[in-house]
């Protein structure tokens, strides 16, 4: 599908919407650094099965990557402040155009950009970021107003734990609302890709079930 933007341009997406879509939930899905892959989609295929609109904004426009290398060159191309406030504020009120509240949430790269969208798209309802938050330069996320949940990894070497506890005292200092759980896991660990198939080869299936039960509650609780 195609949405539109704040700015008036438009962006592509995937929409995965359950049955009597008409008032539910949206939940915006931002993709990791590979891309919009099938496996994002299955992400959103399985949020609209739990009875939510789920809209994943191709930020890359049509690109995807298999390996690090790929991924980390679409990265470095993107600008971080137009994906959160034109792709994924579009996407937000593209959902939000039936009333109903919407939350985003992303996984490592889009885990970042979630918590931009939470400080700059006043849309937005909830933010949900999976092993992945924005450098101090990015602003302060003690000034979202809205709740959080966060989901870090205790052997990540992407976003270390030390940058998460500081991460986490901005939203302490900011009496931002927000959960985080930490897991005996990898960067990525909800990901079941092996290497050089869009993913790193950290699946934790234990810690990616909880994480998703944890996710699932507090969607429900936020949006309904």
């Amino acid at each position: 599908m195609q949405f539109e933007r704040p700015d008036g341009q438009s962006c592509p997406g995937y929409l995965a919407s359950p049955l009597g879509a008409e008032g539910a939930p949206g939940v915006v899905v931002v993709e990791e650094w590979w891309g919009v892959t099938p496996q994002i989609k299955q992400v959103a295929d399985d949020l609209a099965a739990r009875g939510y609109r789920a809209l994943v904004p191709d930020l890359y426009r049509g690109r995807t990557a298999a390996v690090g290398d790929e991924a980390n060159h679409l990265l470095q191309g993107l600008d971080f402040v137009d994906a959160a406030t034109q792709d994924v504020g579009g996407a937000v009120r593209e959902l939000k155009k039936n009333g109903a509240k919407t939350a985003v949430l992303g996984f490592c790269m889009g885990g970042a950009i979630a918590v931009l969208a939470g400080m700059h798209v006043p849309e937005a309802d909830a933010v949900v970021a999976f092993y992945g938050f924005p450098p101090d330069e990015a602003g302060d996320p003690g000034t979202i107003r809205v709740p959080v949940l966060a989901h870090a990894a205790q052997q990540d070497e992407f976003w270390k734990p030390d940058a998460v506890k500081a991460f986490e005292e901005k939203l302490r200092a900011g009496n931002v609302t927000y959960e985080l759980h930490w897991y005996d896991a990898g960067h990525g660990f909800t990901n079941p890709m092996p290497v050089g198939q869009a993913g790193l080869g950290h699946y934790d299936e234990a810690a990616s079930n909880q994480a998703w039960e944890r996710t699932y509650a507090f969607l429900d609780r936020v949006l309904r």
